[in-house]
């Protein structure tokens, strides 16, 4: 699938919300999407896009089959996604990935309580089964990011807009006192050392002294 940018990853987001959410206000005009992408609520990050902006990603997204115009009546076209349709998603796997495109990476603990708003997630257990199950498959639309430090659970970002940058896991940089005392038992380290070797060179000049002196007695 082609990658993605993040105009187009949010507007999938927010029809795929939408169609969950608010069922009876879906599909979704321009306008009413357009406010659907720039909420304040429910976003990360909050943006503020114009009405060309979404525009030109409906554009972008509806030869690829990601978006559709609705077949519905009327004077005003609105516009549907086919996430569903295109990654064979299920409405539990739909609410996740709607969630994962509107904020970014997530937890499966955060993701039940979020994605919950749009359908019923019974467990932890549920969200964490359906994420393997999205690794895993053949092309899989997920990945498992690295822990970072002082959280306990892994968190999971989609691959619609490619690999996420700067996954690797973040080492916190230790404080200044814990470097001065890393730094102080190397120095003393290095100064057992150091005398463990001069030892070494004292007994052996005793011993060569020794057998020395024998040779006199």
């Amino acid at each position: 699938m082609t990658s993605l940018n993040p105009v187009e990853i949010r507007v999938l987001g927010c029809l795929a919300e939408k169609e969950l959410a608010t069922p009876e206000y879906y599909p979704l005009t321009l306008n009413a999407l357009l406010n659907a992408c720039n909420q304040k609520s429910n976003r990360d990050p909050v943006v503020q896009f114009d009405e060309m902006t979404v525009a030109a990603a409906l554009e972008s997204l509806r030869p690829i089959g990601l978006v559709t115009q609705s077949a519905e009546g009327g004077r005003v076209a609105k516009y549907c996604h086919n996430l569903d349709g295109k990654l064979k998603l299920d409405p539990a796997e739909l609410a996740v990935m709607a969630e994962l495109l509107l904020r970014g990476p997530q937890t499966p603990g955060e993701l039940r309580q979020r994605a919950s708003r749009m359908t019923p997630l019974e467990s932890l257990q549920q969200v964490e089964d359906l994420l393997e199950d999205l690794l895993s498959r053949d092309e899989p639309v997920l990945v498992r990011l690295p822990r970072q430090p002082g959280r306990k659970e892994a968190r999971y970002a989609h691959l619609l807009a490619g690999l996420p940058e700067n996954v690797e896991e973040t080492v916190a940089r230790p404080e200044r006192a814990t470097l001065e005392v890393q730094a102080e038992n190397e120095r003393l380290a290095a100064l057992e050392a150091e005398v463990a070797d001069l030892r070494g060179e004292l007994t052996a000049l005793k011993d060569a002294f020794a057998s020395f002196k024998k040779e006199f007695e």
